[in-house]
């Protein structure tokens, strides 16, 4: 019996051994494993940081490149650039140059108003930025005149009457203007053009529309069908004058009547002192809101001579004795060209907010067709 225990116990002996190999091997298995792990989630983190630390750089840079091409510009007024025409048969007009003094060049593009949208995503332009352009411009030593390039149909009256007072303000300082009609210049357009010392246009250019118009709309009917009631709380009968869901009355009709004929009357004066050697009778005949060709304008006395960038830059010269005046321009365009795709995708998603809710109405020196 005492050698079988013997026995036994050497048996228990050897196979303990056998037991610690095994949990050695899983302990080294497990700890090959978590170093593994740790290995692998250092190298993720470090990835991460990497690309972190680039997307910083990268917008560093890019902000750090924006702010220099705006502010360089402003910071030597003496150095002024060429400005690159919207049209690519401009490109010789608007050919580089490095002279201190010259002309410069305001678009006016699309729709003259005040926008809401002023965020860096849109693309129209606001009337007090382009005005309050101009004035600055005016008071430049190396500004020697201005190209003012039109392509608009009009927009809300005081906007435009806003660009209008500015470029009065810049022909005081003893500065010349000259006006560049292109596809359309209506109605404000045409406005904003007789502020102008000459004017030149193409034969096919659409322009006129002198008159002013206000839109309103009456949905009444079918906001009954649907079943929508609007109540309003109001101080007076016509505080809520114009409102879609209510017909204007006959009181109503006149009072805004009286607003539009005292407009159209600042419009109609625009003209005649923009355009003195125009027959009083002749243009009243004509400005009734009708539009006409360029060519028929020059027949009319509206605008001095037809022709493109060549004609206005003849002019300009010629206002200001300088020969072959070259064209300046202080602000880079290229911000505008960055977030152009954007504006576009902005000015989408607001037509559809249009939809939703009808626009406020406003007086309008606009052509509507």
């Amino acid at each position: 019996m005492p050698e079988e225990n013997k026995e036994r116990q050497n048996a228990l002996d050897n196979k303990q051994p056998e037991v610690k190999r095994e949990d050695q091997r899983e302990k080294i298995e497990v700890s090959s494993s978590s170093a593994k792990q740790q290995i692998s989630t250092n190298k993720e983190s470090l990835s991460i940081k990497f690309w972190l630390i680039l997307l910083c750089l990268v917008f560093t840079c890019s902000m750090l490149s924006g702010i220099y091409l705006i502010i360089k510009p402003a910071g030597n007024t003496a150095k002024l650039v060429e400005d690159k025409s919207e049209e690519k048969n401009s490109i010789k007009f608007f050919k580089n140059s490095n002279s201190k003094e010259g002309a410069v060049v305001v678009n006016i593009r699309g729709e003259i108003s005040e926008s809401i949208d002023n965020s860096a995503f849109s693309s129209k332009q606001n009337a007090s930025s382009i005005a309050r352009r101009i004035r600055e411009l005016a008071d430049k030593k190396e500004v020697k005149a201005l190209l003012l390039d039109i392509n608009s149909p009009g927009g809300t009256v005081a906007a435009v009457q806003d660009i209008y007072n500015a470029l009065n303000y810049f022909r005081s300082q003893k500065k010349p203007v000259v006006a560049l009609m292109r596809d359309v210049a209506a109605s404000g357009g045409f406005y904003i053009a007789m502020a102008a010392d000459k004017i030149v246009a193409q034969p096919g250019t659409m322009t006129g529309s002198i008159g002013v118009i206000m839109q309103t709309t009456n949905a009444q009917e079918l906001l009954k069908k649907i079943g929508v009631d609007f109540n309003a709380v109001k101080s007076g009968q016509n505080k809520d004058i114009g409102a879609i869901y209510k017909e204007l009355t006959p009181e109503q009709k006149l009072l805004l009547q009286e607003m539009i004929d005292e407009t159209y009357q600042q419009f109609f004066e625009a003209v005649k002192n923009g355009r003195p050697n125009v027959d009083v009778n002749t243009l009243r005949v004509y400005a009734d809101g009708r539009i006409f060709t360029g060519a028929k304008a020059q027949t009319l006395g509206l605008i001095d001579d037809l022709g493109g960038e060549e004609k206005a830059k003849e002019y300009l010269s010629e206002l200001t004795g300088i020969n072959d005046i070259k064209i300046l321009n202080q602000k880079s365009k290229f911000m505008e060209d960055f977030f152009l795709p954007f504006s576009n995708l902005a000015e989408s998603s607001m037509a559809l907010k249009q939809i939703a809710k009808p626009r406020t109405p406003a007086l309008a020196y606009m052509l509507n067709l």
